[in-house]
């Protein structure tokens, strides 16, 4: 079977190109804090908008730190060893979704504990907002 080869850059601009992959990060984050915000305006939350904002902060650290740090150290420990500055390299690519996974729970706990909020009343207003991020992540890969 045949498969359509997609070429990985959506746009290149000289120095900068902008990627598929990086395009439906942005694309996930969004949909997340736009649907997270539909949520707190229906009322059926004593969340605000400003606490779904904090919350994208966040898992986007978590997210960027996680999956950067497990593919390292499940992929690129070689090169970590030689060259430990690479893993600040983002632009290089990167990302494990296994790390990228582990940095969203732990930035969920550090947020549930900032906002002195039970780590599963996060979990439980995120696991619904989060779907559509994965799915377009999968399409961007």
């Amino acid at each position: 079977m045949n498969y359509p080869v997609i070429d990985k850059v959506l746009v290149d601009l000289g120095p900068l190109s902008i990627r598929w992959y990086g395009l439906m990060y942005v694309f996930g984050v969004a949909a997340f804090y736009l649907l997270g915000k539909w949520r707190v305006r229906r009322g059926k939350s004593d969340w605000s908008v400003s606490d779904v904002a904090d919350l994208v902060f966040y898992g986007v650290f978590g997210v960027i730190v996680g999956g950067r740090v497990g593919f390292a150290l499940f992929y690129g420990m070689d090169i970590l060893i030689r060259d430990p500055l690479w893993l600040f390299r983002i632009w290089e690519g990167g990302m494990s979704f296994h790390g990228g996974l582990v940095g969203v729970i732990v930035a969920c706990w550090v947020f549930a504990r900032r906002t002195r909020r039970r780590f599963l009343e996060i979990t439980d207003f995120a696991a619904p907002l989060a779907p559509l991020g994965l799915g377009l992540g999968r399409l961007g890969n």
